[in-house]
């Protein structure tokens, strides 16, 4: 019987770069999710409030990279490729155009929560956490669904010459945050967020922010 490992690792070489850049910025956005998750989760426990500022630049990044650029080359390249070589999960694909769209308005109401979080004190602090906690399960399952369907059905069907254009797109802009080489006017975002944050997306010490006004 073969080594399940060794499998794995062949089905890794026939990767495309596409799906393999996909893959990977689906992996840096879902650590960045999951480390607002935590970060909210810790404040909470030691009864204090987030240092907002990183809390804002992570958000814009979720808002300014994935929504803008991840998601228009998904939508604008690579799912009509899909429709015009297979009438297969037309309609699924035609949900995750929705997602994409439904997603730009659901990180709106997230970044207004922490805003009024920021202003408004304690008493909007479960309503943040509550709009954050519904934006990261609808995008963790989105991804799964894409990495789960959409990625192997498209290794099956799209020819070289269509490979070959996905990957020069894709190449062309590529996440920071998933171990490349920034552009220049994300730069000082993707070094404020490194510096600021604490693992695992950055390389930020424990923060001391100030109290949330509880009694000891």
């Amino acid at each position: 019987m073969r080594d399940p490992a060794h499998i794995d690792l062949i089905e890794e070489r026939k990767m495309h770069e596409t799906t393999r850049i996909i893959r990977d910025e689906h992996a840096a956005l879902a650590a960045m999710l999951r480390s607002i998750l935590l970060l909210l989760a810790e404040h909470r426990r030691k009864k204090t409030l987030p240092d907002f500022a990183s809390l804002r630049a992570m958000l814009f990044y979720v808002d300014e990279f994935p929504e803008k650029r991840h998601h228009r080359k998904e939508s604008e390249l690579l799912f009509p490729r899909l429709r015009a070589r297979t009438p297969i999960s037309r309609d699924l694909l035609d949900r995750l155009d929705d997602d994409h769209d439904r997603g730009e308005r659901k990180i709106r109401n997230v970044e207004h929560a922490l805003l009024a979080f920021e202003m408004l004190g304690e008493s909007r602090r479960e309503q943040f956490e509550t709009a954050v906690e519904r934006y990261v399960d609808f995008y963790l399952a989105h991804m799964a669904v894409e990495e789960r369907e959409i990625l192997p059905l498209a290794e099956r069907v799209l020819s070289d010459a269509d490979w070959a254009e996905l990957d020069r797109a894709f190449l062309a802009n590529r996440d920071a945050l998933a171990g490349c080489e920034p552009e220049e006017e994300y730069r000082q975002l993707f070094t404020r967020i490194v510096n600021r944050v604490p693992s695992p997306i950055g390389l930020g010490p424990e923060a001391r922010p100030r109290s949330a006004g509880f009694e000891a």
